[in-house]
């Protein structure tokens, strides 16, 4: 069982809360047990699983990235100018694997899966999918 799925997201760097998004899925389709793989189908966003309680963790979270990697730096080559979106990308990883148990996920009591929009705004797809 496997689904693509299409967000909008609305800022350069964001965290978007998928969990209720696929959780209501693996209840439309009937998904008891399993494990879930989360992909992101992008170069430039990434999928982590992270604190949902406090907004303030999507905030730091994504400065101390930027910290990390400035949108600009004097060296980089990439003719598209959005080396630091690749290599946030390639620090927080384009997908996770999640157990599902009784027709919900296995997470911590603040964890929740977050889409990691690193060069938007844009038009984004992840895909899911359920090995039973």
């Amino acid at each position: 069982m496997e689904k693509t799925f299409q967000l909008r997201t609305n800022q350069r760097d964001e965290m978007i809360d998928i969990t209720s998004t696929i959780e209501r899925w693996l209840q439309e389709e009937h998904i008891r047990d399993g494990l879930l793989v989360v992909s992101s189908l992008h170069t430039t966003a990434g999928i982590t699983v992270n604190e949902n309680a406090d907004p303030d963790v999507k905030t730091d979270f994504l400065r101390r990235l930027d910290e990390v990697y400035p949108w600009e730096h004097p060296k980089d080559l990439h003719m598209e100018g959005n080396t630091a979106a690749h290599l946030k990308t390639s620090t927080v990883g384009h997908a996770q694997t999640l157990i599902v148990s009784n027709g919900r996920f296995i997470l911590g009591t603040w964890q929740g899966i977050y889409f990691c929009e690193f060069d938007g705004p844009r038009h984004r797809k992840f895909h899911v999918k359920v090995i039973q």
